[in-house]
């Protein structure tokens, strides 16, 4: 009884116990170390830490296909993908959709002039793009080297939603790819989408260092807006956070 007594006097006291992560009520309420939402003329209209460096897991991946497409490497082009063989295409939207690191790691590995001259591209165009704050160490974004902040990441949801395969990808909910007679099937990691909302940009990351991420530009009731959220407690709470911000923080 006494142990009993002591849990639910705990549960009373630690607003992570206490509150589940989709049960939002204002922003004291978000594990996000740092985040920020913007309408469509960069307003801010609220926000928490947004200078701090951060890891950024998956959102790394933006990099890695805006990196490959700005070299014009042929999208037709055919690659080995554990034992079967699809198009350069393919891999982005599995890098974009399923968050798929096998498919990310081949796009640099299968870069003109190799992985490391991948990378090196990747942080030379960050730079070109005024977002001096972001480093990248790998493909994948599982390094947690791989870094950025919440301002440099709105600068870059400008340049993602100019590119059509991303825009593209962040309107499906799986990636559905031929192989011979048969389909392989992956599923999309941000779960919202087909639900409400028209996404333009979507990018889902979680890692240990990282904790959950997301960046997001979409259409809403009260007009477009730019959502980052980095470092949620986990994979599970940076959905219910993103949600909320972009519907409740004016």
């Amino acid at each position: 009884m006494r142990s009993l007594i002591l849990v639910l006097v705990l549960l009373s006291l630690c607003p992570a116990w206490s509150k589940p992560a989709a049960v939002l009520d204002d922003p004291e309420d978000l594990t996000a170390r740092s985040w920020l939402v913007a309408d469509a003329g960069d307003k801010i209209l609220g926000s928490k830490n947004t200078g701090d460096v951060r890891p950024i897991a998956s959102i790394t991946k933006v990099f890695t296909v805006l990196t490959v497409m700005a070299a014009r490497q042929p999208l037709d082009r055919y690659i080995k993908f554990r034992n079967t063989m699809i198009t350069r295409q393919d891999l982005i939207m599995m890098s974009l959709i399923h968050s798929d690191n096998l498919a990310s790691d081949l796009l640099c590995k299968n870069y003109d002039g190799g992985y490391n001259k991948c990378i090196e591209d990747m942080n030379t165009n960050a730079k070109l793009w005024g977002l001096s704050n972001t480093t990248l160490v790998d493909a994948t974004g599982l390094g947690a080297g791989n870094v950025s902040t919440a301002e440099d990441l709105l600068k870059l949801l400008h340049i993602a939603e100019q590119n059509y395969l991303i825009v593209d990808a962040a309107a499906k909910t799986k990636i559905e790819i031929k192989v011979k007679k048969k389909w392989i099937i992956f599923k999309q990691t941000n779960p919202l989408i087909g639900h409400k909302h028209k996404f333009i940009v979507s990018k889902t990351g979680t890692t240990n260092a990282a904790g959950g991420c997301i960046i997001l530009t979409l259409e809403t009731d009260r007009g477009l807006r730019r959502v980052v959220v980095l470092g949620s407690k986990n994979g599970r709470t940076r959905i219910p956070e993103a949600e909320f911000i972009y519907e409740k923080v004016n």
